[in-house]
């Protein structure tokens, strides 16, 4: 085995090391239920939407697939010890600003070898927990990208770890649910090909609500375990 494929099977290796553990401590810690895994391809490029409530949400949304994803950092969280760190999780440095032209690129290239990237739509965490408008950068990353979009819903980060906290709330899972209690669903793949044949206003409502259907999916999951607690 040469140098560059032990490269690489460390890199997996410590991926999936990382990712069991993130879910031991989000299960343990907010009683994380997840669905829907199913429908993220296996392989070959994809683009996953989800809505943006919390730190969290790119740990929550790489839990809730089998593959490993790329995902979008802001340049100014690669500085030092926490660059390596950030990078070997499958990170890519973008412009404070999102999905401008410099983003773009990066996340085309990264479809273009194959990967599955996480983008998130809304640009920037909710303020209230609510769903925001989309911004009109992923509309033209799906026109240009042509692959699958497959929509994420995340509830209960928001009530967990609003951005006004420094710090997140318990919802353990040996304790009543709580609204902490978190939850992702993954919703069927929407086709780019089609979706890049819509003017920018259809797509992005499209887009939208499969987000909002894939969020009402999650809160589902966590009113079962509501339920199940309670019987």
């Amino acid at each position: 085995m040469n140098q560059p494929q032990l490269g690489q099977l460390g890199h997996v290796v410590w991926y999936e090391t990382v990712r069991v553990m993130a879910r031991l401590v989000l299960t343990v810690g907010w009683s994380l239920r997840l669905s829907g895994s199913r429908h993220v391809p296996h392989t070959g490029p994809a683009i996953l939407v989800s809505n943006h409530e919390s730190f969290f949400d790119p740990v929550l949304v790489g839990l809730a697939t089998r593959r490993q994803l790329t995902y979008l950092a802001r340049k100014t969280l690669f500085v030092g010890r926490l660059a390596g760190l950030i990078r070997s999780l499958n990170a890519i440095p973008i412009d404070n600003r999102g999905l401008g032209k410099e983003g773009l690129q990066q996340v085309l290239a990264e479809l273009e070898r194959g990967r599955a990237v996480l983008v998130f739509p809304e640009g920037e965490r909710s303020h209230d927990g609510s769903l925001q408008p989309l911004r009109a950068g992923v509309a033209l990353l799906i026109q240009r990208a042509r692959v699958p979009v497959v929509p994420v819903g995340i509830a209960g980060a928001f009530a967990a770890w609003p951005r006004q906290r420094k710090y997140p709330r318990l919802a353990p899972l040996w304790q009543s649910p709580t609204a902490g209690t978190l939850a992702v669903a993954v919703g069927p793949a929407l086709s780019g090909r089609r979706l890049a044949q819509l003017p920018r206003e259809a797509i992005l409502t499209e887009v939208y609500q499969a987000i909002a259907a894939a969020r009402h999916q999650a809160k589902q999951l966590r009113r079962q375990l509501h339920a199940w607690r309670d019987a």
